[in-house]
């Protein structure tokens, strides 16, 4: 498990291909890869990868397999890119963001930017499935980084989250651009809650449930936004974000 906090960036050293698997070996900052052993999990870009050789106290290798590569940018930075790590979080660590599995979901294309003098608001667009399962003020991870959903519009497709100063220092985000590609992992105590009242809905209306559909949609509405009840991530807010 991660927190969401991510505790640097390193550097893509090498990248090698071998059929269906993809080696890439990471240079850290000093002090990261402290204790670190062959097995553990590091969060890379948000994509839980398992070390499979340590070269050096701040060099370490990781394989990919396909099913990440397609799903992920993992398959598209470049050598001498730059990635948001994380190491996993150990038993009774602080969780300064959200519970993380490192398991994305989908890679999204930054929408638009807008910058201020210090913060700077990214909309994203959001595939239509996943829709359903992110409100303002929820939690989001975007490329391992926990960050708090500013706006929604289901409708048009895209979300928008703030980078405050720290989150743009201590990240890569401050760095992509428009059409970027991002990996986005929803938060999963909000899916299960969504799932679960649809499930219901469907259980309990059968037939009159278009006719529910219908009435929330002449108030712009969806069955999800019924779902805003005390103790969903909706009512945090990730450290790292406003």
């Amino acid at each position: 498990m991660f927190t969401g906090i991510v505790q640097g960036t390193a550097t893509i050293e090498e990248i090698a291909d071998q059929g269906e698997l993809r080696t890439l070996q990471l240079l850290f900052p000093e002090g990261f890869a402290e204790e670190l052993a062959i097995g553990a999990s590091v969060a890379v870009d948000g994509v839980c990868l398992t070390v499979t050789e340590i070269l050096s106290p701040v060099r370490a290798r990781f394989d990919v397999i396909l099913q990440s590569l397609r799903v992920t940018t993992l398959g598209g930075i470049p050598t001498r890119g730059e990635v948001n790590i994380e190491r996993a979080a150990k038993e009774g660590a602080e969780i300064g963001g959200h519970p993380l599995s490192g398991h994305i979901d989908f890679a999204a294309r930054i929408a638009s930017i807008t910058a201020t003098d210090a913060n700077k608001l990214i909309r994203i667009a959001i595939p239509e499935a996943f829709r359903r399962y992110i409100f303002p003020k929820g939690y989001i991870a975007i490329n391992g980084c926990s960050l708090t959903v500013s706006e929604v519009n289901r409708a048009e497709g895209w979300i928008e989250v703030w980078l405050i100063p720290e989150t743009r220092r201590m990240t890569t985000l401050d760095a992509k651009k428009e059409g970027d590609l991002l990996n986005v992992e929803i938060e999963r105590g909000t899916q299960v809650m969504v799932d679960t009242v649809r499930e219901a809905v469907d259980e309990s209306l059968g037939q009159l449930k278009p006719m529910l559909e219908a009435l929330l949609a002449n108030q712009n509405l969806a069955i999800e936004d019924l779902i805003r009840l005390p103790g969903l991530p909706a009512i945090g807010a990730a450290k790292r974000s406003e």
